[in-house]
Parts: structure tokens; C-alpha cells; sequence
């Protein structure tokens, strides 16, 4: 990555910053994520539905592209349901970064290129351009902390925090949402209870419903 592309990110954070958050920062100061990370503690929105041509706000060309890599490696499109950039998540964590800043953006941004440097030094290729087999090596290092090397601390919090972002907005998105098979919010004439598949793993039935309705089940 050029320093020039650097200079045109918007909310310019330095090289020299990022690389610090994410090699030098205790591994403890990464792990949380709230609202005090930045200055507003609004909560981001859904994910969008993709629509047109987005501009990001937070993410330069390069970082871009390897956010979109990154996200359809962590949710790809399978027979089920499409990939989490299909869903939106690449907006989702621009708006929520511009949103809250900090350390959270920071972090972010600071692992999109320590994945550059070791694939790099590994394989002489940005993330983006490494074969999917040398980019799940990566991720491989990242994506189970006990396994983890004590050398990549940092990098394994920060990239708990990016798949928590990405996961985050693809069950808001419409498409994740459809996933889930959520079926609440739905109107019914008449309540008819739980279904039986569901209250038998419970143990439990509604033979005794009036009984409990009136209230004589909490009497002590």
C-alpha cells in the first residue's frame, strides 16, 4: 500500500499509528468493544442493502477491496443464503467506524495491514492478490485465540473484533435476517401456545393451562 493512497484516506489515521495499535498496544486494550471506543455512542444502523455506488468513508481504495475479500471469507455465499458483502457488511462497518472512530477504526484498519505485511513477507502478494488457500493461512492464525501464537495477540484481537463487525451486520441485514428463519413480529388471531416439538425438549405441556393462567401455579 503507497503512501499516497494513505494520505487520501478520509479522517486521515497515520501509518505509523496503525502499526503501533496493532503490534505494539497490549492485547487487553483491544478486547472490548463499546461505544466509549469512539466519540459518539449512537449504535450504527442496520446493514444497508447494497444500492449504486457506495463511497467509503473511512476505507481507501485498497483497504476496500481487501474489507470485501476479508468479509466473504469470514460468511461466503452458499446454497443457502448469499456472502456478507451481497448482504452489505462492507457499508455496514464503514458507517459504524465513521460512527464511532478511535480505537475501534484504528484497529481495523491496523490489521487490513499487518494481514498486507505478513502475506507480504510470506508470499511476496498484498492479502488481496494471495490465493484463497494462502488467505485462510492467515485468517488460520487469527481465527482461534488458544491456538494462537503469543506473537500475533494483537492481531487476533483486532480480528475478533472485525468478524464480530461482520457477523453483526450480516444477521441485521435483510438477507441475514431471512437466514436466521426469524419468526417473530408476525400477527396471529388467536395465541395457540408453543408448538408440541418445541415443548416436549422442555418437558413440558400445556394439560395443566388454565391452572397456571389464573395464577394458582405461583402460589408458594
Amino acid at each position: 500500500m503507497s503512501n499516497e493512497e494513505n494520505k487520501k484516506r478520509s479522517g486521515s489515521v497515520s501509518r505509523r499509528d496503525i502499526l503501533k495499535t496493532i503490534t505494539v498496544a497490549p492485547a487487553a486494550a483491544l478486547i472490548p468493544i463499546s461505544p466509549t471506543l469512539g466519540a459518539a455512542a449512537t449504535p450504527p444502523s442496520a446493514a444497508p442493502e447494497p444500492s449504486g455506488e457506495y463511497q467509503p468513508k473511512v476505507f481507501n481504495p485498497h483497504e476496500w477491496k481487501t474489507l470485501h475479500v476479508l468479509s466473504d471469507l469470514i460468511i461466503p455465499a452458499d446454497e443457502r443464503t448469499g456472502s456478507a458483502t451481497q448482504a452489505g457488511v462492507p457499508e455496514y462497518i464503514d458507517d459504524t467506524l465513521n460512527l464511532r472512530g478511535g480505537l475501534l477504526k484504528t484497529e481495523v484498519l491496523g490489521w487490513l495491514t499487518w494481514a498486507d505485511m505478513e502475506c507480504n513477507r510470506l508470499y511476496n502478494h498484498d492479502f488481496v492478490d494471495c490465493s484463497e488457500a494462502q488467505q485462510k493461512q492467515i485468517l488460520d492464525r487469527v481465527a482461534y485465540p488458544p491456538k494462537a501464537a503469543p506473537e500475533d495477540a494483537n492481531a487476533v484481537a483486532a480480528f475478533n473484533h472485525i468478524r464480530d463487525l461482520v457477523l453483526g451486520g450480516f444477521y441485521s441485514s435483510k438477507m441475514g435476517v431471512r437466514d436466521l428463519q426469524y419468526l417473530g413480529n408476525q400477527m396471529v388471531e388467536e395465541w395457540q401456545g408453543c408448538p408440541e416439538n418445541v415443548t416436549s425438549r422442555l418437558d413440558v405441556n400445556y394439560s395443566n393451562w388454565e391452572y397456571w393462567n389464573k395464577g394458582a401455579g405461583t402460589e408458594s
